[in-house]
């Protein structure tokens, strides 16, 4: 039997795409890294596996943290908005730097497999962030309470 109801179905919040992008990139790059690590295991070894997870981690990362902090300053005022991306885009860029840095004088990972499963991870994870974005429905326009020409009493 299906149920009639006269009630509006609710609003979702504004941070509801951001929320669903972060939620679908973390399932994503989940997924992937599952994925690269059997079959870098399968084909380079140990070092594949571990370059696969490296990989993973350090882009997977790089593409949720920008999503994390444009949910994290949805709330704030436009000009604190712009110094957390900036700020957090340097963070960022350092952290990629001073990492890659490291790894470079070190053998115990395989390098194609890292670059393969970096750019890899750029990419599903940026493409699931944009389908959890695409899949919400969240109306363009809010109207402040109490707007004589809204809808909403």
């Amino acid at each position: 039997m299906r149920v009639v109801t006269f009630s509006p179905a609710p609003i979702p919040s504004s941070t509801a795409p951001l929320r669903a992008a972060v939620r679908y990139g973390v399932i994503a790059l989940l997924g992937l890294a599952v994925v690269a690590a059997i079959i870098a295991l399968l084909v380079a070894g140990l070092e594949g596996l571990w370059g696969a997870l490296l990989g993973s981690a350090v882009g997977g990362l790089f593409i949720l943290a920008t999503a994390a902090s444009v949910l994290f300053s949805a709330k704030l005022p436009p000009t604190a908005v712009g110094a957390v991306l900036l700020g957090g885009w340097i963070v960022k860029m350092l952290i990629a730097v001073i990492v890659l840095g490291l790894l470079r004088g070190m053998d115990f990972y395989n390098r194609p497999t890292l670059g393969i499963v970096v750019l890899a991870s750029l990419v599903i994870v940026l493409g699931a962030e944009m389908y959890g974005i695409f899949r919400q429905r969240v109306p363009y326009v809010d109207s402040p309470a109490g707007d004589p020409d809204s809808d909403v009493q």
